[in-house]
C-alpha cells in the first residue's frame, strides 16, 4: 500500500510540473497596441506554411504559445488584425527549444520586432543585416535602370547590368562565407537551402561536409544533404 501511495505522489508531482521537456520552446511577450485580433504561430512543413496553434487577442497584447522543437528550424508569428491591411502582419524568427521573447506593435507588427532568446535567430540576424545591403544596392540600381532618360544611354544602361551582377556576387560570396563561418549552427544548412541554393553545388558540398554532426543531422542539415544528392543524380 505504502509503495502505491508513493507511486500516486510521484504521479502527482510528474503532472503538476508541467508537460514542458528539454526540447520545448515557449515563444512569449505582446503586441502594443493591440486591441483585437488573432496571432498564430506557424511553420513550413511539407512545403506548406501549417499552424501549430493561435489564441484570440481581446483588450490585451500578451500571448505565449508553446511547441517541441528536435532542432532550430524558422517559424512565424503571424497576426489577424482587423484593419483589412495585409502588410507586416507576419514576423519570421528561428526558433529552438527555450523560451523566445518577442515584442512588437500592432501598426509596425514585423518591421520593428524584437526577438531575444534565440542564438540561432542573432546569427540569423546578423547574417539579414548585411545582405539587406546588397538588396538594397541591387534595389537602386533596378530603380536606376527603369529611369527614361538613363534608358536613352545604352553605355549607361551596360554599366547598371554590370553593376547589378557584381554585386549579386558579392551578395553570394557573402552568405557562402557566413555559411562556411557558422558550421556549428543551424543558419549554414538554412542559408545554403534557402538563400544560395543554385550556387555551384561544390560550394554547396563544402559547406555540408563542414558542418558538425549535431548540425548535419538538423532538420536543415539533413535536407541539405538530399538536396546535394538530387543535385549529383540529377547530374549523371
Amino acid at each position: 500500500m505504502k509503495k502505491l501511495l508513493s507511486l500516486i505522489v510521484l504521479s502527482t508531482l510528474i503532472v503538476s510540473c508541467g508537460g514542458d521537456t528539454e526540447n520545448t520552446m515557449t515563444v512569449t511577450g505582446n503586441v502594443k497596441g493591440l486591441k483585437k485580433g488573432t496571432l498564430y504561430l506557424q511553420k513550413i512543413q511539407d512545403t506548406l506554411l501549417m499552424g501549430i496553434d493561435s489564441l484570440q487577442i481581446a483588450g490585451d497584447g500578451n500571448f505565449t504559445f508553446k511547441t517541441e522543437v528536435e532542432s532550430p528550424e524558422i517559424f512565424y508569428l503571424y497576426l489577424a488584425k482587423e484593419d483589412n491591411n495585409d502588410i507586416n502582419d507576419r514576423i519570421r524568427f528561428f526558433g529552438e527549444p527555450g523560451v523566445i521573447t518577442i515584442n512588437t506593435a500592432w501598426n509596425t507588427f514585423d518591421a520593428n520586432a524584437t526577438i531575444s532568446g534565440s542564438k540561432t535567430h542573432k546569427k540569423f540576424e546578423e547574417y539579414k543585416k548585411t545582405m539587406s545591403r546588397y538588396n538594397t544596392r541591387n534595389l537602386e540600381v533596378v530603380q536606376a535602370a527603369y529611369d527614361p532618360e538613363l534608358q536613352k544611354d545604352s553605355l549607361v544602361m551596360d554599366s547598371l547590368e554590370r553593376l547589378s551582377i557584381r554585386n549579386t556576387r558579392l551578395g553570394y560570396a557573402f552568405a557562402l562565407n557566413f555559411a562556411l563561418n557558422n558550421t556549428d549552427s543551424e543558419i549554414a544548412p538554412y542559408i545554403a537551402l534557402y538563400e544560395v541554393s543554385d550556387a555551384n553545388p561544390k560550394y554547396l558540398d563544402s559547406i555540408y561536409n563542414a558542418l558538425t554532426p549535431e548540425v548535419s543531422n538538423s532538420k536543415y542539415g539533413l535536407a541539405l544533404g538530399d538536396y546535394l544528392k538530387e543535385i549529383s543524380a540529377s547530374d549523371k
